[in-house]
């Protein structure tokens, strides 16, 4: 009976053998499991979508990363924008944009290309105008019978305003005031501080006066004697300049006065002008970029001379007239630095005098305007010489090319400028930055 127990106990064992058969029928239910694992592969392949979705997402993030980047690398944004459309009328919707200047001159865009000797003359000054700036001709290097047939061409170029620079100190500068008033010319701008004469003569005949200053003092001088707004010039300004930084001198002169002040010396673009307008300005007005367009009448392998040079390729000299000046440093300029004062003077007259035969000055004329210099600059008879000798350097380059025997006026910022548009794309394309950094600003 023991035995018989056991023997029964042996199907039991079997049963119990029999069950991991059972889980081996669950192992050949390896296809469930396929299936089971399939469905998370396919809940993967389901999902995998998605996550090219995620990964797409981040795709369009790098599209609008190489955006900023061009932000930062202007030479290519301003050569893109140079060709783009003009920006649309509206391009002036900013309120910041338009500031008092734009009313009391009568143009669209706060730009002013300043009246450079040799340069602004009528195809530069009208096509300024026209693109909705204020054009300066450069009347301190003319005749008054240049100024009166050029005033005459910018006429029949443009019905838009315009301005004529003049010399507070020419012998003959009641005769060309007159001349303003009679052709109704919008704008009277100086390089220097005019008397109050001047002025007065001016503002009764309902021409507006805008001299260039370079402190604050003398900003707060002019605007005693009514003048309607001034140009204040940092030293990083090309030609005759000051001591006073643009960043610093705008800010200053603006809270010392109520008139309009235009910001120059080191503008160039969109992003310059919202500078000016955020220190206190009204504006900014420009030489040197004006004088890189196509509408420039110097000489193309002169502004190859502007192209090339750096942003440290300039000096600031007395020995061209006495007075401070930023130009290119030649080999020439180099010279007039070390010349003996004694050997300067008698050159300087005798080119002087050359001079007075290519612009058709009389020796009487002559003597007058230097009597007039020196009374009003108080001038050295040596400074008075280089004064006048200075007119003919710059002409020789200016206007000659001969840029080995010439001075070249310029601004800091000829570093920086890397191509020749025209006019009108040029002030397309900074009124289009500068609206672009207004919104980049949330202005």
């Amino acid at each position: 009976m023991t035995v018989q127990k056991r023997t029964t106990k042996a199907p039991a064992k079997k049963r119990k053998s029999a069950a991991p058969k059972a889980k081996a029928k669950r192992t050949t239910k390896a296809p469930a499991k396929k299936r089971t694992s399939a469905a998370p592969k396919a809940k993967r392949t389901t999902k995998a979508p998605a996550k090219k979705r995620k990964s797409t997402a981040p795709k369009a993030k790098a599209k609008a990363k190489p955006k900023a980047a061009s932000r930062k690398s202007k030479p290519p944004v301003r050569v893109k924008s140079m060709e783009a459309p003009a920006p649309k009328k509206a391009a002036n919707s900013k309120p910041a944009l338009h500031t008092r200047i734009c009313d009391m001159f009568g143009i669209e865009y706060p730009i002013i290309q300043t009246g450079m000797g040799w340069v602004s003359g009528a195809r530069l000054t009208s096509a300024t105008s026209q693109a909705g700036g204020l054009g300066i001709l450069a009347a301190a290097t003319m005749t008054f019978r240049e100024l009166e047939d050029t005033i005459a061409k910018v006429k029949a170029r443009t019905e838009k305003p315009f301005g004529v620079n003049m010399r507070a100190d020419q012998s003959d500068v009641m005769k060309r005031v007159e001349l303003l008033i009679r052709e109704k010319v919008t704008v009277a701008s100086f390089a220097q501080a005019p008397g109050e004469r001047v002025i007065k003569t001016l503002k009764d005949a309902g021409v507006l006066t805008m001299p260039t200053i370079g402190a604050r003092r003398h900003a707060e001088k002019v605007q005693a004697w009514g003048v309607d707004a001034v140009i204040a010039q940092g030293q990083e300004g090309g030609g005759h300049t000051g001591q006073i930084p643009t960043s610093i001198l705008i800010p200053d002169v603006s809270a010392a006065v109520d008139i309009p002040v235009v910001g120059a010396g080191g503008f160039r673009d969109g992003r310059g002008l919202v500078a000016a307008l955020a220190l206190g300005g009204e504006g900014i007005a420009m030489g040197t970029r004006f004088l890189l367009t196509q509408d420039s009448q110097v000489p193309d392998h002169v502004k190859q001379v502007y192209l090339e040079t750096k942003a440290n390729g300039t000096v600031v000299t007395k020995a061209v007239d006495g007075h401070p000046q930023r130009v290119i440093r030649t080999f020439l300029i180099d010279q007039l630095e070390k010349a003996n004062p004694l050997t300067r003077f008698p050159r300087a007259a005798l080119n002087a005098l050359s001079l007075m035969r290519v612009t058709g000055t009389s020796l009487p004329e002559l003597l007058e305007e230097g009597i007039a210099m020196k009374q009003n600059q108080e001038l050295t008879w040596a400074q008075l010489a280089m004064a006048a000798n200075a007119p003919m350097l710059t002409k020789a380059s200016m206007v000659d090319g001969r840029v080995e025997a010439g001075i070249l006026p310029t601004g800091q910022i000829a570093g920086v400028i890397d191509e020749i548009p025209t006019v009108a794309e040029l002030l397309q394309r900074i009124i289009a930055e500068a609206e672009e950094t207004l919104e980049r600003l949330g202005a």
